[in-house]
């Protein structure tokens, strides 16, 4: 199958563009609605207003349709500046100042005229840049996409993986980052708003802190004894991270604060796992104690322990609706789940199930529990607004891993390659449930190595997008609802995931007709803050300047590695030239005449090491012939012992080695 994969609004607006590529030259910059609307110039109101103190603000005026621009510092800084964050949004009204809502439009930034902030690139219109976005190519990326996500994999050893979902190159998908942990990790949360991944490492007793706008590990924190489960409070100001400690005094939750990403505090709350929710204003943490049969409930602003209330013998999950202001814990070996009133922390109802219940969740609009029994094979539906048990759904397979959409649940069996998906509008009482099946390869999930705490499904948010990890083939699926089957899979190679989660870029609508997204500016200088929209046909350009931040200069590496080759993919035995350019990110020029650059190959996950001399073949680019005498997954780092970088120091290029033959693939690659 083809990796090469878009959502629905990528799709959407490929078709846009390709509509709009019939125009005149002289509207590449600015094109207008195509059909009728082809021929109308912009209106004189469409000048742009003038920008804020420190920030970019623009106005569009077309066809009746009127777009806001505006970009603001969002942190302390007063004006746009290299490596803050800034807040991107297109506020869209008609003539008569109402908002207008469509499906979400697409956004990208980067320097004006170049192509992925590389002065050297090619000029290019607006529209053209956009037409080369879309296309995926490697080396011709925006550098900011705001209509993006980037697919995060857990592997079952201590590494993480990450992968573009737009992007592909010689039929395989593009690895963006690898990353090494301390120990295996066993769940995580993003938190897109501060662009941090946070993975709990049990064997390690850290909780890992990325960055997940360059993929790096920035931090790790010591979060007590076993951190297990993560889970993020729902206004984001604090994680909590559940510690399977075998001692009373160490079992409980650690408090992580997620904007200075330091641990502030531990609450004791009992024995065995723990599953933590929240109230929906974060006022209230519910933590579950699986040996010492309990729910503790904790004062969030205090962080003291406020009650502990007795709800069976083995309390396996826990989920709060913000429909009926209820938490809901079931208990595994007396087959009941506990409807416990959120303000007055007291069980109002026992629902009566079956022993052998395990994961609960609520959906996502509060109307429904559902709670999966892998002994019985079943998934019992509760309804929150009766509090009565509506639905026994049969799942074969041992279910173990729940997971929503807005139109779906998907539930996972550890012994079927099936995913079951429960129609949410078809539950209730009197109503029978519909349920349709999705094959995720050929092989059931349980396999050697087993399954991570955190979740094999992930969603992307806003478009029926969903990733699904088989960690018995290795594959990650895509899948997009109201598909029969899943469109593509992505492998990569050396790898083992076991988890999934998504990494979210995209805008959001936070009002109506208002689109929002944060964005951390990456250089500084003019930038093309290029927006399209489906419904009615938009294109246009808008501007912001960023200055540089003298802080950051002073940080800037002393080199940087853009690889220039353009193969990929080789036979066993072949022998790749590997180039790459050397350049000094402060004069933006090549670095030549260097004699001690040397690379390293290996072999995924670090086998068959060799260190290689390379040479300058060109002005500030080098070459290395690397040998790949074995199938699979090789990995080429770069060092200039002469400057003190080591091969952890400078960026790395995949290769990957077949025995039948391959076919040769054109683009340039940039190491990030």
């Amino acid at each position: 199958m083809s990796t090469k994969t878009f959502s629905r609004t990528a799709l959407a607006l490929w078709s846009l563009l390709g509509a709009l590529a019939g125009l005149p030259a002289a509207h590449a910059a600015d094109a207008a609605a195509p059909a009728a609307a082809a021929s109308a110039v912009e209106s004189p109101a469409a000048a742009a207003s003038a920008p804020a103190a420190g920030a970019a603000s623009e106005r569009l005026v077309r066809n009746g349709l009127m777009v806001d621009f505006t970009m603001t510092p969002a942190g302390k800084s007063k004006t746009l500046m290299e490596g803050d964050f800034a807040d991107v949004v297109f506020a869209i009204k008609d003539a008569d100042g109402k908002a207008v809502r469509t499906s979400a439009p697409g956004a990208w930034l980067d320097m004006a005229q170049v192509l992925g902030g590389r002065p050297e690139a090619e000029q290019k219109s607006c529209k053209d840049k956009i037409s080369l976005y879309l296309k995926g190519a490697i080396g011709i990326r925006p550098m900011v996409d705001l209509n993006s996500h980037y697919v995060v994999l857990m592997n079952a050893d201590a590494s993480i993986a990450v992968v573009d979902p737009t992007v592909s190159m010689a039929g395989s998908t593009s690895t963006l980052a690898s990353l090494v942990l301390k120990s295996p990790g066993s769940d995580w949360v993003p938190v897109d708003r501060l662009r941090r991944l946070f993975v709990t490492q049990p064997k390690a007793g850290a909780v890992a802190v990325v960055d997940t706008e360059n993929f790096k590990v920035i931090d790790q924190l010591e979060a007590g004894k076993q951190p297990v489960r993560v889970v993020l409070q729902p206004d984001g100001r604090f994680l909590w991270v559940g510690n399977n400690a075998n001692d009373e005094a160490d079992s409980g939750v650690t408090v992580i604060d997620t904007e200075s990403a330091k641990v502030v505090g531990f609450v004791a709350t009992g024995m065995g796992h723990h599953e933590i929710t929240f109230s929906a204003d974060s006022r209230f943490a519910f933590v579950t104690n699986r040996q010492s049969g309990t729910l503790s409930v904790i004062d969030v602003g205090t962080r003291k322990l406020i009650k502990q209330v007795a709800t069976g013998a083995q309390p396996l999950s826990v989920g709060y609706s913000a429909l009926s202001q209820a938490v809901y814990v079931a208990d595994g070996k007396e087959g009941h789940v506990s409807i416990i009133d959120a303000q007055r922390h007291v069980v109002t109802r026992k629902v009566a199930l079956k022993p052998g219940l395990g994961p609960l969740r609520v959906s996502p609009n509060g109307r429904f529990v559902l709670a999966l029994n892998p002994r019985e094979d079943l998934v019992s539906v509760i309804d929150t607004a009766s509090q009565e048990a509506v639905h026994d759904i049969a799942v074969a397979g041992e279910p173990f891993q729940l997971n929503f959409t807005e139109t779906y649940a998907y539930v996972r069996a550890m012994h079927s390659e099936r995913v079951s998906m429960i129609n949410l509008s078809s539950l209730g009482k009197g109503l029978n449930p519909a349920v349709q099946y999705l094959a995720i390869g050929s092989q059931p999930p349980a396999a050697p190595g087993g399954v991570a705490i955190a979740d094999g499904v992930a969603v992307a948010k806003g478009d029926g997008t969903v990733f699904i990890v088989n960690p018995s083939d290795g594959n990650t699926y895509y899948y997009m609802e109201g598909m029969s089957a899943p469109s593509t899979n992505y492998r990569v190679y050396g790898s083992s995931p076991r988890a999934v989660t998504v990494v979210d870029r995209s805008l959001k609508e936070v009002q109506p007709g208002v689109y929002s997204g944060r964005v951390r500016i990456p250089a500084p200088g003019k930038y093309d803050v290029a927006f399209m929209m489906q419904s009615p046909a938009v294109l246009h350009c808008f501007t912001a300047t960023a200055i540089a931040n003298p802080a950051l200069e002073s940080q800037l590496p002393k080199l940087a590695v853009e690889f220039v080759t353009k193969q990929r993919e080789f036979k066993v035995g072949e022998t790749a030239a590997v180039r790459f350019k050397l350049t000094d990110p402060r004069k933006q020029e090549p670095v030549v005449g260097l004699k001690s650059v040397t690379v390293m190959s290996f072999l995924s996950p670090g086998r068959r090491r060799t260190e290689i001399p390379a040479t300058e073949v060109e002005p500030g680019v080098y070459e290395a012939k690397v040998g790949l005498p074995q199938a699979g997954g090789w990995y080429v780092h770069v060092s200039v012992p002469s400057m003190k970088l080591g091969y952890k120091d400078l960026g790395f290029y995949s290769l990957l080695a077949s025995e039948s033959p391959v076919a040769k693939a054109g683009g340039a690659a940039v190491a990030r």
